[in-house]
Formats: C-alpha cells, structure tokens, sequence
C-alpha cells in the first residue's frame, strides 16, 4: 500500500501547485503581495497579524487577512478590530491550509483594491511545508517559549520560509532563551536565512519588521 500512498500524495501536490500558479498569477496581474504565516501553535501569529493590520491601517495600507484554523471563528472577530477585511477558513481536520481552500475564501474580493493579502496558516509545522498558497512571501514565526532547537527539529519548513521571525523577546530572559543559539539554529539549517526578532507585546522590533513588508511592497509596485 505504501506505493500508492506515495502517488496518491503527489497528485494531490502536483495539483495544488498548479493552483497556487494560477493564484500567483492573479495576485500579480492584481498587484497584490501575499504574505503568508506559519507557526508552531502559540507562537504569536494572530497577535502580530492584528498589530501589523493596525499599523498598515493607519500608514494607508490596503491590507486583508485569511486565517487558517481546525475550528472557531475566533481569529477572523479578533483581527476585526484592526477594522482590515478579514475571512476566516476552517479546516476542520485537516492541519495545513491549501490553494484550493484560498481560491475559495477570496471569491468576491476585489483583489485589486488590495495593497497586501496576509494568510495565517493552521498552527503546524510539518504540513504547511509541503503546500504552495500562491504567496509572495512566507514568514515563519518561532517564539522564545519554543526552545532554541525548533529549527532543528523542523528544518523543512525554515527550508519553505523566506524570514524567521523570532516572536515573544519580552519573555526571553524569563524562560531563559539563548538567542545566540537560536540564530545559530536557524543558520544552520538555512543559511542566509532573513531574521528578525520582536515583541508585538512591547512594539520592540515592530517597526523593523513592518519596514521589511512594506519594502517588499515598494519594490513591486516599482517593477510594475
């Protein structure tokens, strides 16, 4: 059985990458930048995303948000209060998001009035890695309460990632993290890796980290 479990699992990939193609077409033929979120649960995605909506608000930013979940409407009422549209996609079982599922959730958006499409993915390591959103930009989310080791115990999902972003510094000292191995960690798995650290408790690092999307932003409106 296991041959057929394989193949099966390549078709189901080879299929959602012709998808995530079409979708980044569309999302460039709209001059959109789509920035997806992965984590591990808890690391702080939804409290970033909502601080970051906020800001790009205020700034002029056109900003949306998908949010990935097993269950519970509760991330999407959340990030309402940033006043940014904002949908909710629930999985149900299933632990990763797919193409398939963000074709469906921007039907009726008007992609082109959008500035930046954020999607948060379901709080998971391991299937994320293997599934293309048609995203511009992958962020990948690791919290000081997580340990220094996480890359090594996930390297396939820093390998999918294009920045790190080190969340919840503001407890760092107080779990005693060692940010010095953790960007040890990180570069070892991926080196070159971007990486950035932040508290969006605190707002330290935030507006680097802000910077670092609305230049990706500048940069394509000045290519189109």
């Amino acid at each position: 059985m296991q041959p057929r479990l394989v193949e099966v699992r390549q078709n189901i990939l080879k299929q959602n990458d012709i998808l995530a193609r079409s979708l980044r077409t569309r999302f460039e033929d709209a001059g959109l930048l789509v920035v997806s979120m992965v984590s591990s649960p808890g690391a702080g995605k939804t409290t970033l995303l909502e601080a970051t909506l906020t800001q790009l608000r205020k700034d002029g930013c056109r900003a949306a948000a998908l949010v990935g979940d097993l269950a519970t409407e509760n991330d999407a009422q959340r990030l309402a209060r940033s006043e940014a549209p904002a949908r909710q996609i629930t999985t149900g079982t299933v632990c990763h998001l797919d193409a398939q599922m963000i074709h469906e959730a921007i039907a009726g958006w008007s992609l082109s009035e959008l500035d930046i499409l954020f999607i948060e993915n379901v709080g998971n390591l391991v299937c994320p890695a293997s599934y293309d959103l048609g995203e511009n930009l992958r962020l990948l989310l690791m919290s000081v309460t997580e340990g220094e080791d996480k890359p090594l115990k996930y390297p396939t999902i820093f390998n999918t990632a294009d920045v790190a972003v080190i969340t919840k510094t503001d407890l760092a000292a107080a779990v005693e993290f060692d940010l010095v191995a953790a960007r040890n960690n990180i570069q070892a798995v991926r080196p070159g890796m971007t990486m950035l650290e932040l508290s969006a408790k605190t707002g330290a690092g935030v507006p680097e980290y802000l910077e670092s999307i609305t230049s990706k932003l500048e940069k394509r409106v000045a290519i189109s």
